[in-house]
């Protein structure tokens, strides 16, 4: 074949070599596109069998059992007694598998299993503060670390994996109760530190009263009358002290808000009892 008398290639030889064209370079496109799946699809099926892909430079990972914290979204809300207000719990979970795995594969599973933890959690939370008063939020952790406590550890499993989930929950409450509270909880703070000043003027007497009777007992040997009625009634101060601080621990402990009306120490007789001596140099 020829070209035409212009120079020109004929339409048959232009159509011929722009086919053959095409089809080098659709078939560079296919070898380039095979090369680039093969090479991510190695790289893929290395992550899930916890290989390194080939040629890459990633950091050794650490050694141990990897570990891997999240907390919950949002705080859980549970109904206190009366269904009117609620509990707050912050709520958090420590996964991890006792057989090895890349960190990014331990992610897939705990985004995969967090929620039935949370409702595990929830359930937990919600059969604990039903009957309590919306106030008591201390009591509804306790109850809570108690029952983590007796099964610390939940198991989850997908297939042969198995996960392992650490739950940790505190607990806040309804803000619309805090005002309510307030005054009570001043009165408390208030009267608590009346207690501690009693708790205080209590051993001072005591501590006293003993330094006071151990000098005067190494003046026993003294034919003093008043050295004598002196140290039995230091003695009966000590002993009244003692008493005192018993029975401020005792009313402290049964009934906190009473705990401060306790009397002072009594006097031990109705005479004044003479100073006693300054004890020998």
């Amino acid at each position: 074949m020829t070209d035409a008398p212009d120079g020109r290639p004929k339409p048959a030889d232009q159509w011929r070599h722009r086919g053959i064209r095409g089809l080098t370079i659709a078939r560079d496109v296919s070898v380039r596109s095979w090369r680039w799946w093969a090479r991510s699809w190695d790289r893929l099926v290395a992550a899930l069998q916890d290989e390194a892909p080939v040629g890459s430079a990633a950091a050794p990972s650490p050694s141990g059992p990897l570990v891997e914290q999240r907390d919950a979204p949002r705080l859980i809300a549970v109904p206190a007694r009366g269904y009117v207000y609620s509990f707050y719990i912050r709520a958090t979970f420590a996964w991890s598998s006792p057989t090895s795995m890349r960190a990014e594969v331990l992610s897939w599973y705990v985004q995969y299993f967090q929620p039935n933890a949370i409702q595990r959690l929830t359930r937990l939370a919600a059969d604990a503060a039903r009957d309590l008063p919306p106030h008591r939020a201390g009591d509804l952790e306790l109850a809570l670390q108690q029952a983590l406590a007796e099964d610390p550890l939940w198991h989850y499993q997908r297939g042969e994996m198995l996960i392992t989930c650490r739950p940790d929950a505190a607990v806040r409450l309804d803000e619309r109760i805090m005002p309510a509270l307030q005054p009570h909880v001043d009165r408390l703070v208030k009267l608590e530190y009346q207690f501690d000043e009693q708790l205080r003027k209590a051993r001072y007497a005591e501590e006293l009263s003993r330094q006071w009777a151990t000098i005067l007992g190494d003046n026993v040997d003294v034919e003093d009358q008043d050295v004598a009625d002196a140290r039995d009634h230091m003695l009966a101060a000590q002993k009244e002290a003692a008493r005192w601080i018993t029975e401020l621990l005792r009313r402290h402990a049964e009934h906190p808000t009473d705990s401060m009306s306790a009397p002072p120490i009594p006097p031990q007789q109705t005479r004044p009892s003479p100073a006693p001596p300054r004890p020998p140099p």
